[in-house]
């Protein structure tokens, strides 16, 4: 069961403003199982959110835009072990800007991050925050033929794309270990792109 009321209104210039309050029941969790690599059904929850959105296009080929995000999650069924949802992320944002025209140079920014998380029901063990900055630069020559540069992970951040907590057993160890386990995120790469369009 879901609900969401929310508000938006251009009644600024060449700016689009919007707010959402909104929650969401659900009867069983999916959870990831790290043993088996698959999810698995766990308890009832419920999740709160707010969101808040900004649109600007101060010049015909200028688009700034905002989202910002936060969320509580909680298990609805009581449980000694706690009642925080392992990698329900608390807070999103993302900011960009766009350069657009039909012929000429364009390109953007956008940045993107990822609050903390829990990654066991007590909350005793989080995940940290992620931060990343992609650029993109290039020149169109027509509507049909565009050359460009895009940098992904601009300042070689060195956070984790995702990360759990689970059990895990080394060659070695003689008993499982409740550890953090991650995947990092890409490091600094560049693509050269050549579009035609037909």
């Amino acid at each position: 069961f879901g609900a969401e009321v929310g508000l938006r209104t251009a009644i600024i210039p060449d700016v689009q403003l919007s707010a959402a309050l909104w929650m969401l029941d659900l009867d069983s969790e999916l959870l990831f199982t790290g043993d088996g690599g698959s999810t698995e059904p766990s308890r009832a929850s419920r999740r709160e959110g707010l969101e808040v959105g900004a649109y600007y296009k101060p010049l015909d080929w200028v688009v700034i835009d905002a989202d910002v995000a936060w969320t509580r999650a909680r298990y609805t069924d009581p449980d000694p072990v706690g009642d925080r949802i392992p990698n329900a992320v608390e807070s999103v944002a993302s900011v960009g800007v766009a350069l657009t025209r039909t012929t000429g140079w364009f390109g953007g920014a956008r940045l993107r991050y990822f609050g903390p998380a829990p990654l066991v029901e007590d909350d005793s063990v989080r995940s940290d925050s992620t931060l990343q900055v992609n650029l993109e630069g290039g020149y169109r020559f027509s509507r049909h033929l565009s050359v460009s540069v895009t940098v992904f992970n601009l300042f070689d951040a060195r956070d984790n794309d995702i990360t759990y907590y689970y059990e895990s057993q080394l060659p070695g160890e003689s008993t499982p270990v409740g550890d953090i386990h991650f995947h990092p995120v890409e490091p600094r790469s560049i693509r050269l792109a050549v579009t035609v369009a037909l």
